[in-house]
């Protein structure tokens, strides 16, 4: 429900915004701004969510969404839209990766138990994929609004954002039926991290800052934007497009699970990303919008391979009660590095070319797979 909630606003987003008139920068600047609450929620998560208690926390997480949708649907400047956005910690990403899957993804080991946690984690992701498929899906009915009914393009936008802030509260109110189960294995108490976990995990922190930089430039609104002022494509055409990619990323969720079993969690991370990157860079440089379209599903097929294998990494070279702080921090990282990059991106498609954030960012996962690849390739975590 929440994965639907995110994806649906990842491509409304920035078709609203450049319906109220918006350019590029600007609509950089927004994405920033909800970004940059997003990790706000994570940094308060992080360091203080388990003595609040998971369950309260996922559920101030979902009403704070509502709010923000609800005052983005009204504001009316750039200044408004980006405090809605940062109060409503709006990701423009289009994919889960907020305050609330850091407080789940510290729970699911203790849950799954360890032999199961990366196949746990992979089914966690389907899940929140297939919530991303819908939701892309849904992004269409603004339009579709606009051109059936009486609403104007404004006035459908809007509608479109009270049924965000609706999933998003019917969100809460499941949260609010969560067992305490979810609680087990939470830090009592003020954290201290262990120093054979320091070492590791502030590498990491370090190379996920590099790798979200680069995501940044690649957000769900930009992307949508890209394709929108590129190629011409249609709201629709583009809403079919982000939920085709969800598919994929369904897809190689489970089959990243399956590879990890065989040749680790780092190599499965490595060599599914690189390619993925490449990929990616083509899509700025193609002629027509069915070629970007097919390079871009092929992306999407390998790009999110490193997710799930990503997630049991981190929480596999952790003791227990470290696993929300672990969780938090990366998360945390990956949340301030989107919430800059935007801010760049915006510029250089007005000034210089659509398709350099896309290169841009590709050139950069493309380093950060390759550095990952050399700091922890001996390092042996269970699958």
């Amino acid at each position: 429900m929440r994965a639907t909630a995110t994806s649906f606003a990842g491509v409304e987003l920035g078709l609203y915004l450049a319906g109220r008139g918006l350019s590029a920068t600007a609509v950089g600047a927004v994405v920033a701004a909800g970004l940059a609450g997003a990790a706000v929620a994570a940094i308060l998560v992080t360091f203080f969510g388990d003595r609040r208690g998971r369950r309260r926390a996922l559920v101030d997480v979902a009403l704070l969404g509502v709010v923000g949708a609800v005052l983005l649907a009204f504001a009316g400047s750039p200044a408004g839209f980006a405090a809605a956005a940062f109060i409503g910690m709006i990701n423009g990403m289009g994919r889960d990766r907020g305050a609330a899957m850091i407080v789940e993804q510290a729970a699911i080991p203790s849950v799954a138990g360890e032999g199961g946690r990366t196949r746990a984690l992979a089914v966690y992701n389907v899940a929140q994929d297939a919530g991303h498929a819908v939701g892309a899906l849904l992004a269409g009915v603004p339009a579709l609004l606009a051109a059936r009914t009486h609403l104007d393009t404004v006035a459908a936008h809007r509608t479109g954002l009270g049924l965000y802030a609706g999933l998003l509260l019917v969100t809460a109110v499941l949260y609010l039926r969560l067992s305490g189960r979810i609680e087990e294995g939470r830090a009592a108490g003020v954290l201290r991290v262990s120093p054979e976990t320091r070492g590791p995990l502030m590498r990491l922190v370090l190379l996920f800052g590099l790798d979200s930089f680069a995501g940044g430039f690649l957000t769900t609104a930009l992307l949508s934007y890209f394709f929108f002022e590129r190629f011409d494509a249609s709201a629709g055409m583009i809403a079919v497009l982000f939920a085709a990619a969800r598919v994929m990323n369904a897809v190689s969720h489970l089959g990243a699970a399956w590879l990890a079993k065989r040749i680790g969690l780092v190599n499965t991370m490595v060599f599914t990303h690189l390619p993925s990157s490449l990929l990616l860079a083509t899509v700025a440089y193609v002629p027509s919008f069915p070629v970007a379209a097919a390079l871009f599903l092929l992306r999407e097929g390998l790009v999110e391979m490193d997710v799930p294998t990503r997630q049991s990494f981190v929480l596999a070279i952790v003791r227990p009660e470290e696993r929300t702080f672990a969780s938090g921090i990366t998360n945390l990282v990956r949340l301030s590095m989107w919430a800059v990059a935007p801010l760049l991106a915006g510029p250089m498609m007005d000034g210089v070319s659509l398709g350099l954030p896309l290169a841009a960012g590709a050139a950069m996962k493309i380093a950060y797979d390759l550095l990952l690849w050399r700091s922890f390739r001996r390092v042996r975590a269970p699958a």
